[in-house]
């Protein structure tokens, strides 16, 4: 039985400030930073040996998987002092287009609350200048194809450090939840996810600890 493990990023100080973040790079916080320690503590604790390493282009998924996987059973996964990670646009997070920025509690005074909500939890109805989460799934699932799914069914440990809605994509690739379950699914910041597979087909699932 090989693992997949999906873990969001830590807290970001736009996630602290409840702005709508999109493909903005932003820093962790400091919470941010002891989430990812954290996670790779977990990940050694459970004594997975990660083979490959997928993240977005952002810095904030980038830096989580860095400290996540700088701990001590784990850096077989570095050379020259550098992660060994495969990154991709694909796994970023939903583009949120002209809400990018804007404080959440704001947009919704702003627009009302029904609209930002359908904006934020509607599977097909992007916000203005973005992307609704079908188009996330529309870039996801490809790339998961082509990349991913191979190396699982291979039998080897994936972790893909990456974010909410792009994520929640991951889960419907997987079969874990349908399109309309997913805008109900809350993941937590530097939690590792880790779903058990068998021939690359899942078996289980649930969060480390």
């Amino acid at each position: 039985m090989n693992k997949l493990i999906l873990l969001r990023h830590g807290q970001s100080q736009w996630n602290l400030e409840n702005r709508f973040t999109g493909w903005k790079n932003v820093p962790l916080t400091e919470k941010g930073i002891s989430e990812a320690k954290k996670a790779g503590e977990l990940i050694q604790k459970n004594k997975i040996k990660i083979d490959k390493v997928f993240s977005s282009v952002l810095d904030r998924a980038n830096r989580t998987a860095e400290i996540a996987l700088k701990q001590p059973k784990l850096n077989n996964l570095w050379e020259n002092n550098k992660l060994i990670m495969t990154r991709s646009d694909k796994l970023n997070e939903r583009d949120y287009g002209d809400l990018v920025g804007l404080n959440k509690k704001e947009t919704a005074n702003k627009y009302g609350k029904e609209q930002v909500h359908i904006w934020r939890r509607s599977y097909d109805t992007p916000p203005p200048n973005g992307e609704s989460l079908k188009n996330v799934v529309n870039r996801v699932s490809p790339y998961f194809q082509e990349n991913i799914k191979p190396l699982i069914e291979k039998g080897e440990n994936v972790l893909i450090v990456a974010h909410g809605n792009s994520l929640r994509a991951m889960m419907i690739e997987l079969g874990m939840y349908k399109p309309e379950e997913i805008s109900s699914i809350e993941l937590p910041t530097g939690s590792p996810l880790c779903i058990n597979l068998e021939q690359g087909k899942l078996v289980d699932f649930k969060y480390l600890n």
